[in-house]
């Protein structure tokens, strides 16, 4: 017992700054101007898809309206070109990149399941300026992991590759390297991901509660199958030829909280790890330039069990 209070005691003895706010050391939200978060909030609150029940998606968007203000702030405001963006269902980010970055032209996939197809679906929303719009989108269905984009090389100035890679179930590789395929040389990769390392996941360890995301009804796909740390994205970014430009983690809804008699431990204990307070947001942001040919095989902390002549 003299043991672990003398622990305990060292750690609380720490100077240290509440970790248990990310937010205060993340980047500020990144609005477009004239237009503030309640406006955004009001527009993309009651989209319906294919004509479903207006609200039946609130909830998420309550939740990471301030993910999709942050993903929008990672592409400039003079960006152009053509681009592509991956999971674009809800269309949220979709709509948003029509209205705020209106010279990229979008070409969009989803996967439903089944071969490789293209098909529509109709996107109805009140509009950011009170100029109510039903817009029919066209995307391609294609599972990124397991086949070939159908799209030729060098195809896209830019590549929106949000909220996807943590689902993937088999060659996460793959995926990237079909994006950096189609994306031109010089192009502009905006991946953004749950972070593993988040406040959240580090205080429910510490305190024995279970990280892991729950089964989904809508299988292997529904859930969170891998996620990444911040150093580890930027390993698989380098692996792939990429030049990070911008990266930062961000809170963008309220952490779940770490029970109030830990809280202290728990900020003292992070605070002992040199700029780990930076890293601690619940996503990681990442734009990326897609600079050189990408490593030759796969990187041994990402994959095992492969022969050694796959392995990089």
């Amino acid at each position: 017992m003299n043991l672990v209070r003398a622990v305990k005691n060292k750690f609380l003895s720490i100077r240290h700054d509440d970790v248990t706010d990310p937010r205060q050391f993340q980047p500020a939200l990144p609005l477009p101007t004239g237009y503030g978060r309640e406006r955004l909030l009001t527009a993309l609150e009651p989209a319906s898809i294919d004509g479903s029940a207006r609200g039946e998606m609130a909830a998420y968007v309550h939740a990471d309206l301030e993910r999709f203000i942050h993903t929008l702030g990672l592409a400039p405001e003079d960006s152009r070109g053509k681009a592509l963006e991956i999971g674009a269902n809800p269309y949220f980010m979709t709509l948003l990149f029509r209205k705020f970055r209106p010279d990229l032209e979008f070409t969009l996939v989803n996967y439903f399941g089944g071969d490789t197809h293209e098909a529509v679906q109709r996107v109805a929303f009140p509009g950011f300026d009170d100029d109510p719009q039903d817009i029919r989108l066209a995307y391609h269905n294609a599972n990124l992991e397991l086949t070939t984009l159908p799209f030729e090389t060098d195809s896209f100035d830019v590549v929106v590759f949000c909220e996807v890679l943590e689902h993937l179930t088999v060659d996460p590789l793959h995926a990237m390297l079909e994006l950096k395929r189609v994306l031109k040389p010089g192009g502009r990769l905006i991946l953004t991901t749950p972070n593993a390392a988040r406040l959240e996941n580090v205080s429910a360890f510490v305190e024995g509660r279970n990280i892991y995301d729950p089964y989904s009804k809508y299988g292997p796909y529904g859930r969170h199958n891998r996620e990444y740390t911040r150093h580890e994205l930027s390993l698989l970014l380098a692996h792939c030829g990429f030049e990070v430009e911008t990266f930062y983690t961000a809170n963008v809804h309220d952490d779940i909280a770490p029970n109030a008699r830990n809280a202290a431990a728990i900020s003292a204990l992070i605070n002992g790890i040199p700029n780990r307070k930076y890293d601690l947001g619940q996503y990681l942001f990442t734009a990326s330039i897609n600079r050189r040919e990408a490593d030759v095989g796969r990187p041994s902390w990402l994959f095992r069990s492969y022969p050694p002549e796959e392995m990089a």
